[in-house]
This record gives structure tokens, sequence and C-alpha cells, in this order.
């Protein structure tokens, strides 16, 4: 995906959203649900009732860009709230795209390099 700038700020859209939605009616969810503009340049997601697709709806300045994702394997990590958004960086984005769980992620263990 190409990535929107450093200062974007990227919603999900608690709960589940009807994936034959397009631009229009993904567009119309963001007015809505965040009562936010989907033009702004932020990253807005949402996803299917199953939990295995998502979509992401992106303004980059010259147009609408629409990525769809389907998981073969597991599901999207998901807010329990059933109305609203949350806001998430990029870096969680990123997991969140991967099926990792971007709530609590998992660092490695580092050894001690001083020792």
């Amino acid at each position: 995906m190409i990535g929107p700038p450093a200062n974007t700020r990227v919603w999900l859209v608690a709960g589940c959203t009807d994936m034959r939605k397009g631009f229009d009616g993904l567009a119309a969810a963001v007015q809505t649900t965040l009562a936010a503009n989907p033009f702004s340049g932020h990253v807005f997601c949402f996803r299917g009732r199953r939990g295995d697709i998502v979509k992401v709806l992106w303004f980059d300045g010259q147009g609408l860009v629409l990525l769809a994702k389907r998981l073969e394997r597991g599901r999207f990590v998901w807010p329990q709230a059933s109305s609203g958004g949350v806001t998430l960086t990029s870096a969680q984005l990123a997991m969140l795209l991967e099926g990792i769980d971007w709530r609590m992620p998992v660092r490695p263990h580092r050894p001690d390099l001083a020792a």
C-alpha cells in the first residue's frame, strides 16, 4: 500500500460494516458514524461482520483510494465498541493489515549487551 503522509490520522470505524459498500457508501459511513470529512486525508478502516475482510478508505488529494484485504486464516482485531471510532498510529495500521494484534504487540526479548 502506498503510505499516507506521516501526520495522517488512522481511524477504525467501530462495529460491522456492510462490505458491499464502495467509495460513496463508505464515505457516507464516515460522515454519519464519525462525523468526519472523508476528504480530509485521514485513513478510515472498516471491518465486515465475519471479521476476515477489512476495507481502507483514504483521500490522497486527487481522489479516493479504496483498499480491501481478506485474511485466508484468522480475523482482524477490532475494538469491542459498537459505535464511534478508535485512532491508530501508522505502525498499528501496518500490524492490523498483517493480521497482528495491534493492541498489545509483544516485543521480542533483547539480550543484555552490557554483560
